[in-house]
Formats: C-alpha cells, structure tokens, sequence
C-alpha cells in the first residue's frame, strides 16, 4: 500500500471510532434522560448485597452503554458518602459485565442482506429505518421523554454508521499479507495485552476498542489467539478514565476508582495465567487446536462477555478481601481513623437515653469544630506555601466537614423526636443552630484556597503594603476562631462574650483594607486582577468571623432564657461606655494597621 493509500485508511478509522463515541454517548445520554434520576438513585439504594450490587451494576450499564460512566458515578456517590466502598465493589464488578452488552448490538453492523425484502435485514437499511423513525419521534413529540426517545435512536444509527465506516476502512487490509501477519504476532500474549491497554486507554471507551476489533475481524482474518490477549488489555485499559476520576476525590473516592483496576487486572492475570498454563501442559509447550479460529464479529462479542463473565465468578466471593485490601493499599490517617470514630459515636441505640446521646453529639460537634479551624489554618499556610497536595487535602477535609454536618443533622433530628426534658431541648438547639456555622467556616477555608490557587496559577503579587495588612488580619481571624472553637469546646460563656467585639474589629478592619486598596489602585500600585483576588480573601476573612459571632450569640442565646439576641447585639454595638466598646478598642488597637505600618517604617 502507498503512502496516500495508508492515509486514508488511518482517516476512515478514525472518523469511523469518533462517529462510534459520539453515537454511542448521544445515544447513552438519551436513556439517562428517559431514565431520569431513577438510575443514580437505583444505584445507592439497591446495594444491600454483594450479588445485588453485581446485578445492578450490569442492568445500569447496560442502558448506560459504559461501564466508565457507571464506574465514575459510583465513586462520586463513594466520594460523597452516600455510599460504602464495600457497596460498590459490586456495583462496578457488574458494570464490568453490562459494559459487554455494547459488543452484541455491533453485531448488527454485520448483518448482510441479499436481494429483494432480504436486504432490508442489512445494517445499513435497519440504521435508515432507524434513523427514520428517530427523526419522526424527535420532531413530533412534545414530550422531553419522547425527544429522548428520539435522541436513543439518532445515537444508535450514529453508532452503527460509524461501525460501517470503521469496516469500509478495514476492507483493502483483508487480504494484505502484511496486515496478516502483523496480526498473528499479537497471538503473543504480552503483545496482545499491551495492545488491548494502549487503544483503550487512548480511547477511554472500552466498548469503542471491541468495535475496532469487531471491524478488524469483519474485514480480514483474526485468529482466536489474538482476540483473546487484546480483549484482556481492553478491560485494563477502561480503567483509565475511572482513576482519572478518582485522582480528585478522598481516600474512599480514590480507592472504589481503584476497584476498577483492580478487577480487570485481577481478572486478566488470573484468567490469563490459568489459560496459557493449562494450554503449555496439555499441548506440551504448544497450542490448542480452536486458537486459530478465524473470529467474527458475534464471536468477540461472546468471548468478551464469556471473559467478564468468568472474572466476575472468580472475584465475587472475595468482595469483602478486595475491600480490606483497598484500605491496605491506600492507608487511614490518624485523622481519618478519628473521623470514624467520631461517626461510630453517633449510635441508634443512644438514642434510648437523650441524656447519652446529646453528649455524644457534644463530642462529635466538637471533633468538627476543631476541624474547621484546622482546615482555615491550612488555607493561610497555603497562602504562604502552595502546593497542589496542600490544595486537595483542604477539598478533600472539606468533604469529610460536609460528612459531620450531614450525620449531626440527621442525628440531632432524632433526638428532637425523643422525649426531652427542658435543658436538653435548650441543649439540642443549640447545636442545631451552630452545626451549619462550623460547616460554612471550612467552606471559606476552601475559598481562600482558591485565591491562593488563582495567585499562583495567575502569578499574582500583591504589593508591601498589601500584604503586611493582610498578615494583620490573618492574626485577628486567628485569634478570632480560635476563641470560638475554644469557648465552644470548654462551654466558656464569658470567652464567648470577647468574640463579637473582635469580629466587629475585623469587619472594621477588612473595610480599611478595602479603602487602602482602592487607593492603590488609583495611584497605579496594584491592578484590578489583584484587586478581584484581594476582595475575595477579603470577603472569605469576614464571613469566617460573622460565623464565629454567629455561634458565640447562640451559645448565650441558649444559655439564658430571656436573652434577645437582636437587643443583646444592639446594646453591644450602640454603647460606647460598655465593656463591649472598651474590647473593641482594645483589639482596634492590638491590630491596628496603623500602627504596623509606621513599625515597617522604622525597621527600614
């Protein structure tokens, strides 16, 4: 074959593969649409059991026609907590199977008609009707369901086009010796596997890489050997766009991603050496007779589902192995293992006695607290010292704060249909109120750590000045927080009064430093992309003291009958002989940016 030759058979694959993802995605995306949220929430709620788990991993990838997409769904529901590791091993073990269904509906790219109404039975005239049928139901239906419907239809006479075009392209190659002989070298096991990862793996579509395979034994002469090496690497390679997913995720995200790998690794080398040692000892170091089976399209689609199948046999009974070995592979951190021990307090059976259970709210609303503060005193480090891995440990603590707010809710929602006497309902509001504030904290922790990512990734520098008033802030939310959490954690009332006098401080302040930068920008010292980042930590630093006052007013709020929070705030912020106005200057004082800058001053 001469060069123009080859091009254009790379240019008809190609075009052939990339009709095939977008069929096969528009037409996916239509049954999610006819499906609604049936299938997400089919997926969390139906996993009581290992094999359930299986069954539904492989129904929903069947009507999804990915088992990626299953597979990324599962690690988010993972990754959220909605769902248990252990869950969904099995959920991806069926995906794995379902994702074989795509194999036999290529199948129909095959069927050749001869003359008369028989060559209404080939691929083509059923992609025609199909289409047909596709654009009636798109174009005369009001219903969003129908126009789905529409969509299904469209996608599948893409996908099938697309097969066709794959097929045309293969063609000249069906007697080219060369080809032929290229192909019989991948009979080789490691070559064959190899093979199989790399295209899926560029892919990312494991059903697009048996396409190809059924298109190249449409057009020319695949033997069994070959096949089966190539449909091993083809499950290893689909786990590519499932670890990609899991890369951003949290440890139990990152390990159900790694599930995926796991299973298809586990299944090739299992299946693999099982095969190839039996054929070395029965053949005496040669081949069984069926490895030069010429393949065709429907016996690639049944030895990938007969592949999956026994894969899935052999794992299955070791879920609960593959879950332990998980959490072995990727280990628990001190934190971690505190964060569960925090959840496992949160027990059913306290509920019995309120008295019990209110404490251990107690402890577990304290566990959070602190994280909270954790997390914002990582997000000033990052501002200092950035990092991506500093960057994902603040995402992914976050989540774990979004966890606690989730169980205490739930939690603090049972016990307020107990029996409680006046003080323990006086305690339970409590929390209630101030839950959502430690939660909304970590949310700005994470919000600093998006300046400090847009600083970097923009390559931001704020000026001298700019930055020896944002140090002084920092000092105040500091301090601010930590007397918070401090005096939440210790029930301190009297620590809790000094809170609202520093935040009125750093509202203060934070106004200043907003006026100074509008001078700076004036007098050309900094530019209006600082400006944006600078407003944005400046707004983060507030709101994370407007939370502090929010749960400090709640602690006296329940802590006294009468108290009227509206009046309590009012007394504090319109007296200027209080003690309230003597705090506030004080901390006016302690962080005045007046005051440091005339020091900078001196010091130079």
């Amino acid at each position: 074959m001469d060069a123009v030759s080859v091009t254009l058979l790379f240019l008809g694959l190609f075009s052939g593969v990339a009709l095939f993802l977008y069929g096969m995605g528009v037409m996916g995306d239509g049954l999610k649409k006819v499906a609604g949220n049936k299938l997400e929430t089919l997926l969390y709620g139906l996993t009581s059991t290992p094999l359930k788990g299986i069954l539904l991993g492989a129904g929903v990838t069947a009507i999804i026609q990915s088992s990626s997409a299953t597979s990324v769904m599962v690690v988010g529901f993972v990754n959220s907590g909605m769902m248990k590791v252990v869950q969904g091993i099995g959920i991806i073990m069926g995906a794995n199977i379902g994702t074989s269904i795509t194999g036999w509906i290529l199948c129909l790219s095959d069927i050749q008609g001869a003359e008369g109404v028989a060559a209404l039975l080939s691929s083509s005239s059923i992609a025609a009707i199909v289409a047909i049928v596709g654009l009636l139901v798109r174009n005369l239906s009001k219903k969003e369901t129908h126009k789905a419907i529409g969509d299904i239809l469209f996608g599948f006479t893409i996908l099938m086009i697309g097969m066709s075009t794959m097929k045309e392209a293969m063609a000249p190659l069906q007697n080219n010796p060369f080809f032929m002989g290229m192909l019989t070298k991948f009979s080789n096991p490691f070559l064959g596997i190899l093979l199989g990862i790399v295209i899926t793996a560029v892919l990312q579509s494991a059903s697009a890489s048996v396409g190809i395979l059924q298109s190249v034994a449409m057009s020319g002469f695949l033997p069994f050997s070959a096949a089966l090496p190539i449909i091993m690497g083809i499950g290893v390679g689909a786990a590519c766009p499932v670890l990609m997913s899991g890369m951003s995720s949290n440890k139990n995200g990152k390990r159900t991603a790694l599930v995926y790998l796991f299973n298809d690794l586990a299944g090739m080398l299992i299946c693999g050496t099982i095969f190839y040692t039996v054929q070395a000892i029965v053949t005496h170091g040669g081949q069984f007779a069926f490895m030069d089976i010429e393949m065709k399209s429907v016996s690639i689609a049944l030895l990938n589902t007969i592949y999956r199948i026994l894969t899935i046999i052999i794992l299955a009974p070791f879920i609960k192995q593959i879950n332990k070995l998980m959490f072995w592979i990727i280990k628990d951190t001190p934190d971690d293992v505190e964060d569960q021990a925090d959840f496992d307090l949160l027990e059913e059976r306290f509920l019995r006695n309120p008295e019990l259970a209110l404490t251990q709210v107690g402890t577990v609303m304290n566990g959070m607290a602190r994280k909270a503060q954790k997390n914002v005193m990582r997000a000033f480090d990052l501002m200092e010292d950035y990092s991506v891995e500093k960057f994902n440990l603040i995402q992914e603590k976050e989540t774990v704060i979004d966890k606690y707010e989730d169980k205490l809710d739930t939690y603090m929602m049972k016990i307020t249909a107990i029996g409680l006497n006046k003080n323990q309902t006086r305690q339970n509001s409590k929390y209630l109120h101030t839950v959502s504030d430690f939660e909304r904290i970590a949310d700005h922790a994470c919000g600093i750590s998006r300046a400090a990512k847009e600083i970097v990734e923009k390559k931001i520098k704020f000026s001298d000045d700019a930055n020896r008033e944002l140090a002084i802030l920092y000092s105040a939310v500091k301090e601010e927080l930590d007397m918070t959490v401090k005096s939440f954690t210790e029930d301190d009332i009297d620590m809790a009064r000094q809170v609202e006098p520093l935040r009125i401080t750093v509202r203060m302040l934070c106004a200043e430093l907003k006026r100074n930068h509008i001078v700076r920008l004036q007098s050309g010292n900094c530019d209006a992309i600082n400006g944006f980042v600078f407003n944005d930590l400046l707004t983060n630093l507030e709101r994370i003291v407007a939370h502090c006052s929010n749960i400090a007013v709640a602690m006296m709020e329940f802590e006294s009958d009468d108290f009227n929070t509206h009046q309590y705030l009012k007394d504090m912020r319109n007296s200027e002989v209080s003690d309230m106005a003597k705090d506030v200057n004080y901390y006016s004082d302690k962080y005045s940016v007046e005051k440091a800058v005339g020091k900078a001053g001196q010091d130079k």
